[in-house]
């Protein structure tokens, strides 16, 4: 689909009918493509003079394939966060081309931060005088939207420490390892977003049409600042998840051998008792306690008192 956003205009108007008969229609400041096809590309190609990165092209990972220059325009490929309200975000490509005339936005999927975009431009066209400036705009709504993704998952965090650390006995390790684990993956994820756009903002800062415009110059820099500090923040978050992840561990290690030494001080205990069924079991003529009225309750006793001795043993140890 082609969308194409006018300056002064409140809402993106989508093309219908044949891309081929598509023209680029008088101010234009955005056109958005949104899973176009290979004519929708074509057509694009054939009114901006410039090419359109494919899907496949856009998935590559090398910085030459994600930031470059070409015929006058500005390419730069970001992995930018979708359905952040999921435990494990999405995160898929979009392609930004800052071009003499309007920017152009290649996507296969529709992150939040375009629709927050759209209805801050509906409150306030003003907002978007050139490509540039809808380009920087559009930027920082990825920002704010990566920082909600972020909070939303350090709060995950901080109440699966509450619940690690709380001292219950039965505290149910394998449902909050697997809480760590998502959070995990929301944590990279979010981490290659950000180091994403702050290279972005690097390279993009050289491009004549933001830095010759102090305002604009200046805007880049704040979301520049914002990102770093992002990136700082998630790290911190990722610390947290990796200690966590290890104190869990470490306490179901410690959960199992405490179980283990109960069942070893049991064995231990029971032992010597054992020992004393077994020599009263066997089936001889001759043993002198059998015929004694006394004999049956003795043997009681010295079972029990047996069985006591090594427990008062390992509790003067203080292994008990």
């Amino acid at each position: 689909m082609i969308r194409v956003y006018r300056s002064g205009a409140r809402t993106c108007d989508p093309h219908a009918g044949d891309a081929s008969a598509w023209t680029l229609p008088p101010g234009a400041v955005w056109i958005d493509l949104v899973g176009p096809t290979p004519e929708e590309d074509r057509a694009v190609e054939r009114a901006l003079g410039l090419s359109v990165p494919t899907r496949e092209e856009m998935a590559e990972l090398e910085a030459s394939s994600r930031l470059y220059r070409e015929s006058g325009a500005t390419y730069v490929t970001a992995d930018i966060l979708h359905h952040g309200e999921a435990d494990m975000p999405g995160l898929d490509p979009v392609t930004f081309v800052l071009t003499e005339g309007p920017l152009v936005t290649i996507r296969y999927v529709d992150p939040r931060p375009f629709t927050l975009l759209l209805e801050k431009l509906d409150r306030d066209p003003a907002l978007c005088g050139t490509g540039a400036d809808l380009f920087l705009h559009l930027m920082e709504a990825i920002i704010d939207r990566a920082s909600d993704v972020l909070a939303a998952n350090a709060a995950t965090v901080e109440a699966v420490s509450g619940q690690v650390f709380s001292g219950r006995k039965t505290v149910g390790f394998e449902k909050l390892i697997t809480r760590l684990g998502r959070a995990h993956i929301a944590n990279a994820r979010i981490e290659q977003s950000l180091a994403g756009l702050a290279r972005i903002f690097a390279f993009v800062a050289l491009d004549d049409r933001i830095e010759q415009q102090p305002d604009t110059r200046e805007h880049l820099g704040s979301l520049t600042r914002d990102a770093q500090s992002l990136i700082a923040h998630n790290q911190a978050v990722a610390a947290s998840i990796n200690f966590q992840l290890s104190a869990a561990l470490g306490l179901i290690n410690i959960e199992q051998s405490s179980i283990i030494k109960i069942f070893s001080v049991a064995a231990v205990a029971f032992l010597p008792p054992t020992l004393i069924a077994s020599i009263y079991g066997m089936n001889f003529d001759h043993m002198p306690e059998l015929p004694q009225a006394w004999g049956y309750p003795a043997a009681l006793v010295a079972m029990v008192i047996s069985a006591l001795m090594p427990l008062a043993w390992f509790k003067k140890k203080g292994w008990l």
